[in-house]
């Protein structure tokens, strides 16, 4: 049953809010008059994103979970229910990346890739779907332009978000009917400072120099900020799609008119990229592998934003395990008026 003093305020959730992409979209529903549920893996890592949101009048409810696991899913749409009574926006952003060549992966990414951004954006939108509809809802799925063509060298990542275009593309056919609009986002690289997190293997601090160059440059990446503005606005206006940056636009589109074409490009440019170390290991947190002093002169844009966007304050978890299995949430924020 929905609580008596139910806010008059539309409600959104999103996950992977502590840091990058999902706290800025989070801010900007704020911005907006939305009240929050937020959640990442790491309950504490959502205390700084909370602080700021709160300051833009939001009630945020905060909220540690794997959205991965049935279990959590479940709790965290409940979660929502038993705060705010509605559920108005569902921002499915949870997120993780491995950047390493084939030969040295391991089984345990693709399950890991599979659990956090398949099944992370899957069960928590198929749980959101009564709730959604009782106010003609709005998802956004944020997948990735690797869900579209592939990326050399972060093959879980590619086959993780294929398989999220596919349910969200999907999903929106079918949802329509119970008035819920899904937004399929298929951004490309985007200045979050995210690189730092990025989980590397094989030869490490070669890997992440390309990846964290390539999420720096301005012709390459674009500003959060914007995106963030870009994704929210498309949402609320019941967009079906929109692909960000321009060269995830043309990407995208010779892709579907010249696959073999692209395939073939794609195929040059991994021969550009490090080679593998040999021993595929458990992938570490990029932050470990430091950049050499040249490369960091040129990725300024890249360390700037993760400052600015709590990369530093929610640093990636474990990746051998699945911190934060269970959900809690915490009351904070501004008392609803």
């Amino acid at each position: 049953m929905a609580p008596t003093d139910a806010p008059d305020r539309p409600v959104a959730l999103v996950t992977g809010a502590s840091r990058g992409l999902g706290f800025l979209i989070a801010r900007e529903l704020a911005d907006r008059g939305h009240d929050l549920v937020v959640c990442a893996r790491d309950a504490d890592g959502l205390q700084p994103a909370r602080a700021d949101l709160e300051a833009r009048g939001a009630r945020v409810v905060t909220v540690g979970a794997d959205v991965g696991r049935p279990e959590a899913a479940h709790e965290l749409v409940a979660t929502a229910e038993r705060e705010f009574g509605r559920l108005d926006v569902l921002v499915a952003n949870a997120g993780i990346i491995q950047v390493g060549p084939q030969p040295d992966l391991r089984d345990e990414d693709y399950v890991q890739a599979m659990d956090v951004m398949f099944w992370g954006l899957a069960r928590p939108a198929l749980e959101a779907l009564p709730l959604l509809a009782r106010t003609r809802g709005r998802i956004l799925a944020i997948t990735s332009i690797g869900g579209k063509l592939p990326a050399p060298h972060l093959l879980p990542y590619t086959a993780a978000k294929h398989a999220a275009v596919g349910f969200a593309e999907g999903l929106r056919v079918e949802a329509g009917r119970q008035g819920v609009s899904v937004t399929v986002a298929v951004p490309g690289l985007m200045r979050t400072g995210s690189s730092r997190n990025a989980l590397v293997t094989g030869k490490a601090q070669a890997e992440r120099s390309w990846f964290t160059l390539g999420a720096s440059l301005p012709l390459v990446s674009t500003d959060a900020e914007h995106a963030a503005r870009r994704l929210v606005r498309a949402t609320l206006r019941g967009t079906p799609e929109i692909i960000l940056t321009p060269l995830a636009h043309i990407g995208s589109r010779v892709h579907a008119l010249a696959p073999s074409t692209t395939l073939r490009l794609i195929t040059a440019v991994e021969r550009l990229l490090p080679g593998p170390a040999g021993a595929a290991g458990p992938p570490r947190p990029a932050y470990t592998a430091p950049l050499p002093r040249w490369l960091r002169r040129l990725t300024g844009l890249d360390k700037a934003a993760a400052e600015r966007w709590h990369e530093h304050t929610d640093p990636s978890p474990d990746p051998g395990g699945h911190p934060g299995g269970g959900v809690g949430p915490e009351r904070t924020g501004t008392p609803r008026r």
